[in-house]
C-alpha cells in the first residue's frame, strides 16, 4: 500500500518511526562505540601490565646474579602485589628458589607452591609441584611429598614423578617401592628425558640389588637420555617460557 501513498505521507511516517525507534537505534551505535573503545583500553592496559612485570622480572634476575638476594626479594615481593598473575611472577619465583632450596628451603618451598597453585601454564606448574616435592623431601617430610606426586594425568611428566617417587622411597629405606618407581620411570611416558645411566645406577646401590639384572634394558625404554631439568627459569625477550622437565 506504501506505492499509494503521496511523498508527504512517506515523510510523515519516516519521521513517525524516527520517533518511536530513533533512540533505540542511537543508544545502540554508542554502546557498540563504547565496547570497541573500551576492548581498546583494556588491550592496551594489559599490553602495559606486561611490558612493567617484564621490566621488574628483568631487575630481579639482575639483582639475583649479582648477589643482591634481599633487594631480589623486595622486588620479587612489589611482582606478587602488582601483577601476581602474571607469568614473569612466576618464572620470578621459579628463579628465587631455585637459589634458595638448600639455604632457605621454607622459603623456596613457598614460592613453588605459589607458582604450582596460581600459574596459568600446565606445564610450569607441573614444574613447580616437581620441585616442591623435591624440597618437600629434603626436609624429610616423605608422606607429603609423595602425596603431591599423585597426579591423574602426568603425561610426558610421568617417567620425572616416578624417578622421585623412587628417590623418596630409597631414602625412607623402601626398598621394593623404590625398585618399582625407578623401574617405571625408565618406560613411562617422558622417560627419554631421563638420565637412563643414572637410573640404574640407582637401582643397583638399592639394599639386595643384582647389577646384572637390574641394569638391563627395559622393554620399551628409550636409549638416549636428556636432562634439561636442572636449567634455571628465565623470560624470553617476548613472553616467558615454560621449562621442561623438573
Amino acid at each position: 500500500m506504501d506505492d499509494y501513498l503521496t511523498d508527504k505521507e512517506q515523510v510523515e511516517h519516516l519521521r513517525q518511526w524516527w520517533r518511536e525507534n530513533g533512540w533505540f537505534l542511537i543508544g545502540g551505535v554508542a554502546l557498540g562505540g563504547l565496547a570497541i573503545y573500551g576492548y581498546g583500553q583494556y588491550s592496551s592496559y594489559r599490553d602495559r601490565q606486561s611490558e612493567d612485570a617484564a621490566a621488574m622480572y628483568a631487575t630481579v634476575k639482575e639483582e639475583s646474579d649479582r648477589g643482591a638476594t634481599a633487594d631480589a626479594e623486595t622486588r620479587f615481593a612489589e611482582m606478587r602485589s602488582e601483577f601476581p598473575d602474571s607469568a614473569y611472577t612466576h618464572q620470578a619465583a621459579m628463579l628465587l628458589a631455585s637459589a634458595e632450596i638448600v639455604t632457605a628451603p621454607d622459603d623456596a618451598a613457598e614460592k613453588l607452591k605459589f607458582t604450582m597453585e596460581k600459574s596459568d601454564d600446565p606445564e610450569l606448574a607441573m614444574v613447580a609441584r616437581l620441585r616442591l616435592a623435591r624440597v618437600l623431601a629434603y626436609r624429610d617430610r616423605g608422606p607429603e611429598a609423595l602425596a603431591l606426586l599423585t597426579v591423574p594425568e602426568p603425561g610426558k611428566f610421568a617417567g620425572r614423578i616416578a624417578e622421585i617417587k623412587g628417590d623418596i622411597h630409597a631414602a625412607r629405606g623402601e626398598t621394593d617401592a623404590a625398585r618399582t618407581a625407578y623401574l617405571e620411570a625408565m618406560v613411562a611416558p617422558g622417560a627419554e628425558l631421563l638420565d637412563r645411566g643414572f637410573l640404574e645406577m640407582k637401582l643397583s646401590d638399592l639394599p639386595g640389588a643384582t647389577p646384572t639384572a637390574e641394569a638391563a634394558p627395559v622393554a620399551g625404554a628409550p636409549d638416549v637420555a636428556v636432562d634439561p631439568a636442572e636449567a634455571p627459569a628465565d623470560a624470553a625477550s617476548s613472553a616467558p617460557k615454560p621449562e621442561e622437565g623438573e
